[in-house]
């Protein structure tokens, strides 16, 4: 998949993860009506340069909107103006061809749930305590599923759940009829998704409105 493809994929399974409006097809790629108090509204750049991304910038004057860029975070602040502000580490779009099969049991002590909601498979891994220690959700929409708000508990850490909770959410997307699973990786998840065979593909940015 090329990065038009990988961005078309991650954007219609990242509404059907979060639950969001359709996206919006623009010139410079797709918008995002997300509603929220602090991501009012998102637009997504395949392909962004300094006019496309300036263009934005000067446009929309509604704090908490966003860019999604598949650029450096380097690149993209030369192209931002003021009132904008790049907040988190470097992003890393991936993908891997799932595998029917990749179901390991949990860890010993723990506790796996699988549901779904929407169509959005949700793996949530239990503590022997019965709180909560991972969890994780894909959103399979044809041929592609994005892998999305991954996350383990600190306290939980190197014990492979990650592992576990990905491992799970691949087996269900390619179950479901999904062939390419899709992610963006941050800097903490990044070896995690490595070590499992997702292979990076380009860079991502957020970049964020933070004054009218």
């Amino acid at each position: 998949m090329d990065i038009a493809a990988i961005t078309s994929a991650w954007v219609a399974g990242w509404t059907v993860s979060r639950g969001t409006p359709a996206a919006v097809a623009e010139p410079w790629g797709y918008r995002i009506d997300v509603g929220l108090p602090r991501h009012v509204v998102r637009h997504v750049l395949p392909a962004p340069d300094a006019a496309s991304v300036g263009a934005l910038c000067a446009r929309l004057t509604t704090p908490y909107s966003w860019l999604k860029v598949m650029a450096t975070p380097e690149e993209a602040a030369s192209w931002i103006t003021d009132g904008w502000t790049i907040p988190d580490d470097p992003g890393f779009m991936m993908v891997k061809r799932l595998d029917p099969g990749a179901r390991p049991a949990p860890p010993e002590g723990y506790a796996r749930t699988t549901e779904v909601d929407d169509g959005v498979v949700r793996v949530r891994v239990l503590a022997p305590d019965g709180t909560l220690a991972a969890r994780g959700q894909i959103a399979p929409t044809g041929s592609t599923a994005v892998a999305d708000q991954i996350e383990t508990d600190p306290a939980h850490r190197r014990r492979g759940l990650g592992s576990n909770v990905m491992r799970t959410l691949e087996a269900a997307a390619a179950q479901a009829g999904a062939e390419t699973g899709v992610l963006a990786a941050t800097t903490d998840g990044l070896a995690l998704y490595d070590s499992l065979g997702w292979r990076h593909r380009g860079p991502l940015t957020g970049i964020v409105r933070t004054t009218p």
